[in-house]
């Protein structure tokens, strides 16, 4: 399943980025102008590989792409709006269930400004923030190391430059690709930048 999102590339040169028929239609004509053309296709978030059949028509490749993630997950989101809510403020989507605490944590609850349910929805709230912010450094760092494995493996410092990625140290990573060809450095760059947790120049180069 993928995210709607491409980017092509013919090489090191990027074609194309966006939605199914740009880089279809940049593809196609690629192929066109030069038979032997090298054509690699990524999701544009995950960079999860694309298999792409280009024979035929522009509609003759678009028909043979796998169905959208940002289509088939609309369905459940709506249902889920649709489905009743239960006891609570319903105007405030707020509803009430059971939780079960030890006394200590009722006691510490009690002492909270705003009372208990003000305070386990502050607590809430903060670890899904929390939870979040992991989960984007993680996915992006995912991102960036599959695109760098299929595409810059050749290229100079690649190795360095992953440790780098993994080590939360953006201006190094940024160094170390520097003498990449453009676009395969731009696109890596974009990929990577939500990986890190700070600024580059913020630690060591």
């Amino acid at each position: 399943m993928d995210s709607g999102s491409y980017i092509a590339f013919d090489g090191e040169r990027r074609i194309a980025a966006g939605c199914r028929p740009r880089f279809v239609s940049a593809a196609k004509a690629t192929l066109d102008r030069r038979k032997e053309a090298s054509i690699l296709v990524f999701d544009g978030l995950t960079s999860d590989p694309i298999e792409v059949d280009f024979r035929g028509s522009i509609d003759d490749v678009l028909a043979r792409l796998p169905a959208s993630a940002t289509m088939q997950d609309a369905a459940p989101a709506t249902a889920a709006d649709a489905a009743p809510r239960g006891p609570g403020r319903p105007k405030l989507g707020v509803v009430a269930r059971e939780v079960t605490l030890l006394p200590r944590h009722w006691e510490w609850l009690a002492q909270q400004s705003g009372g208990a349910s003000v305070a386990l929805r502050r607590l809430v709230d903060a670890a899904r923030r929390n939870g979040e912010d992991g989960d984007r450094v993680r996915l992006a760092r995912e991102a960036a190391y599959r695109f760098m494995s299929a595409m810059a493996g050749n290229q100079p410092h690649y190795e360095d430059a992953l440790r780098a990625l993994f080590a939360d140290d953006p201006a190094r990573f940024e160094k170390l690709i520097a003498a990449w060809p453009a676009d395969l450095r731009g696109h890596a760059s974009t990929l990577a930048k939500p990986a890190f947790r700070r600024e580059p120049g913020a630690g060591a180069g």
